[in-house]
């Protein structure tokens, strides 16, 4: 009898070993799977100010995901004026927090116009529509970005005077049209981007907003699209590097109230 107790002490001693041990072992599970989280997390957040964070989701359930495809998308085109001599003038430190202050504001719009902020070029931002999804609502999505960029722009030249630093003034091209757009590259490096003659045209219609003197300008695939509320000028049309045929252009001036 004291043989069967004795017996059943020692197990119930090793069952409670085997108990602590595994308890152990599910803490530092429990503490390793948090903190492995936390760090795919933080990596999200990361790779999600180089890519949109839908690209990053969908890669990793597929490396299919967002293969080149041709589609129709809407370009804007947006690079600031006098950046060249702005620099010259401005520390370059300085330079940089304007800059930041600058992408941070007008990509925060873009965003809520369901664009997307592909490049960061310089002083130039190159946002898409329709590039990650079917937009059928697109072009009316980026025209009202750019002028809701109008307003973002205002709104922060405010801070720069604050704090003593000249304004921002920038040009604004908007074209429309179909691209390879979808994750490219190699196993190295990889980005989601677009090729394809469109985006030429929209920094062609952005760099004419310096010839006709506004800010806004969109081409005839644009216009064709928009409703009556969007208050338009057409401005002359110009021959532009890379095309046989010159361009027409309007300006946007606003939308109509109502």
């Amino acid at each position: 009898m004291i043989v069967y107790i004795l017996l059943a002490s020692f197990l119930v001693l090793c069952l409670g070993v085997i108990i602590f041990n595994q308890r152990k072992r599910n803490q530092k599970l429990e503490k390793l799977l948090a903190y492995t989280n936390e760090k795919l997390e933080r990596l999200q957040i990361h790779f999600g100010r180089f890519t949109p964070e839908e690209v990053i989701e969908q890669l990793t359930d597929s490396d299919r995901a967002f293969k080149p495809t041709m589609r129709p998308v809407t370009v804007l085109f947006a690079d600031l004026k006098g950046f060249t001599k702005m620099c010259e003038e401005i520390e370059p430190s300085d330079m940089v927090n304007i800059l930041n202050g600058y992408f941070r504001c007008m990509s925060k719009v873009l965003t809520q116009h369901h664009g997307q902020v592909t490049e960061l070029i310089g002083d130039g931002i190159l946002s898409l529509f329709g590039a990650l999804r079917n937009n059928p609502w697109q072009v009316q999505d980026a025209v009202m970005a750019a002028l809701d960029m109008r307003l973002a722009l205002e709104e922060y030249n405010k801070e720069l005077k604050e704090k003593s630093f000249p304004e921002l003034a920038f040009g604004i091209g908007i074209h429309k049209g179909k691209v390879l757009a979808g994750v490219m590259g190699n196993y190295e490096l990889s980005k989601f981007g677009v090729v394809g003659d469109p985006i030429n045209v929209a920094a062609r219609v952005e760099a004419l907003t310096r010839e006709h003197n506004t800010d806004i300008l969109i081409t005839e695939k644009i216009k064709v699209e928009l409703d009556n509320r969007f208050v338009l000028e057409p401005m002359p049309l110009v021959k532009v590097k890379g095309k046989s045929e010159p361009i027409r252009t309007y300006t946007v001036k606003g939308v109509l109230k109502k």
